[in-house]
């Protein structure tokens, strides 16, 4: 059993390459060799112990021959430019999310064609792919059979993606499974260049004695999942086997991970509650009409039912959400909540 894992020096890359070390196996088969790949030094993301890990360093597309001299039996792509960045730049969102992961799909193809074995691929898209349109409005709880009308570059890439996968699967390059992935909250370490990155920073950083800046109006809903539940559901996804009843992915259409609704408003009257005024006052609200413009037309409330079936439910609450990464992160507060 050989895993590559793209994306590894991401923040969900390295929980995952160390959630798939603990384990040792996949779907109850020993892993034989975990390969993490990163145009950052992956190094970082190395479990220190489980399976044999190798690996990469360099730009996806450049090296995907050797990743494919021997047989990939998983494949997680994880791999891509955030929603920000896709709308500053367009030529990168396509270079990044559209032509890397074609060119992914191309040589798991090539596997299959070859006598090799058929890769199973686990994309890891987002609900970005979904969007609030004049004409289409959503409807109150959204699901996997509900249209997805994208409103940026970001989302439309990873629909684009997703429709690739789906026809390499129904032709079989390969068995694709996409989850699509609600804003991860709270991710430790620097900002990034999502534009849903506020969320985690109006907690990360007043943790960390920091000032912090809410883009959006409070009032605004949305979906999160907390690291733990997200990685939890990307390997349940991957390992499910494909079938009919409780526990099995039946037919080809993507999984919406499950989210917590709740209101920007809600997690700072959290962060207020359970890490004291202090902290939950260096937050100030300065409104950018351009995050608003992205990250409000994501829909905030899901039904779950698809994803329930395999056996995974939302966080039940933010206090829950918060309480973890105090946890997973006592480093990374400045004063310990009361």
């Amino acid at each position: 059993m050989r895993i590559v894992v793209t994306g590894a020096s991401g923040f969900l890359g390295q929980l995952l390459a160390s959630a798939l070390a603990r384990a040792g196996t996949f779907g109850g088969v020993p892993i034989s060799r975990l390969v993490l790949v990163d145009r950052v030094d992956p190094r970082g993301a190395v479990p220190e112990a489980g399976a044999s890990v190798q690996t990469v360093r360099g730009e996806l597309h450049e090296h995907l021959d050797a990743l494919f001299a021997e047989p990939v039996d998983v494949l997680f792509h994880l791999a891509a430019a955030v929603s920000a960045e896709c709308e500053a730049d367009f030529d990168l969102g396509m270079r990044a999310n559209v032509d890397v992961t074609r060119a992914l799909l191309e040589a798991a193809r090539a596997q299959s064609r070859s006598g090799g074995p058929v890769p199973r691929m686990l994309f890891a898209s987002s609900v970005a792919v979904y969007g609030a349109d004049p004409h289409l409005p959503l409807p109150a709880a959204v699901s996997e059979t509900t249209l997805p009308v994208p409103r940026s570059s970001y989302g439309t890439q990873k629909l684009m993606c997703e429709q690739l996968i789906a026809d390499c699967t129904r032709r079989g390059f390969l068995d694709g499974r996409v989850a699509r992935l609600a804003t991860v909250v709270v991710r430790p370490g620097r900002p990034n260049a999502a534009a849903s990155g506020f969320l985690s920073g109006i907690v990360r950083e007043p943790l960390a004695g920091l000032p912090a800046v809410c883009p959006v109006d409070p009032a605004l809903e949305v979906a999160l999942s907390s690291p733990r539940r997200t990685v939890e559901g990307i390997l349940r996804v991957a390992e499910a086997e494909r079938g009919t009843g409780p526990g099995r992915l039946e037919g080809p259409l993507p999984v919406n991970l499950p989210a917590l609704t709740v209101s920007v408003a809600d997690m700072l009257a959290t962060l207020r509650e359970v890490a004291g005024d202090e902290v939950a006052d260096r937050v100030t609200l300065a409104p950018d009409p351009a995050v608003e413009a992205i990250v409000g037309t994501w829909p905030a409330v899901f039904d779950h039912r698809r994803a329930a079936a395999l056996g995974l439910g939302p966080d039940p609450s933010f206090r829950s959400v918060l309480r973890d990464y105090l946890a997973d992160h006592p480093d990374a507060v400045a004063a310990p909540p009361r």
